[in-house]
């Protein structure tokens, strides 16, 4: 059996990952601001951001329009190549099942997430995707970098949905 590649790991400040986490930060707000669930994702190649993507499924009328499989698709067109060896994904949300399949398919090699889903994450909460020891590529994980933000802009952001709701039942 295969070791299990999840970190919980304390991020100092300083460090220079923290900057990927505060662009895939930026998207997530981006998509709140569309009135979207605030996700956001970038790649990392090289030491430098090959793609982005944030969460536009109502916007697009897609169930495909995930963070993550917009930025694995513009990864992709920019390395030639379905497979994303060599490139660390940052995402504020733990991944869900599509999105984690999507990253053992395409052999993303670590990923590092802002906060994990217990109600739908696939990457340690509900199931455990990125490191089933049966599939053929497993992925290095790393938690809780900037969780605390990335937490705080969900609950915000479903806290506004409930207060808006409530307000149009009472219409």
């Amino acid at each position: 059996m295969k070791e299990n590649h999840i970190r919980a790991t304390v991020f100092a400040p300083e460090e220079p990952q923290i900057k990927y986490m505060k662009e895939a930060i930026k998207l997530a707000k981006k998509a709140a601001e569309l009135g979207e669930v605030p996700i956001g994702c970038v790649i990392e190649f090289q030491g430098k951001i090959i793609a982005r993507g944030y969460n536009r499924r109502t916007t697009d009328h897609c169930t495909l329009g995930h963070a993550e499989i917009t930025a694995i698709k513009k990864a992709s067109k920019v390395l030639g190549d379905w497979r994303l060896e060599g490139c660390t994904m940052y995402v504020t949300l733990e991944p869900c099942q599509m999105c984690a399949g999507a990253i053992v398919q395409a052999r993303i090699p670590r990923v590092v997430i802002g906060c994990m889903n217990p109600k739908a994450g696939c990457a340690g909460s509900i199931m455990d995707i990125l490191h089933e020891p049966r599939f053929n590529h497993q992925v290095i994980t790393e938690k809780g970098m900037l969780e605390e933000e990335c937490s705080q802009m969900l609950s915000s952001f479903f806290r506004q949905m409930r207060a808006r709701s409530k307000v149009k039942s009472e219409e």
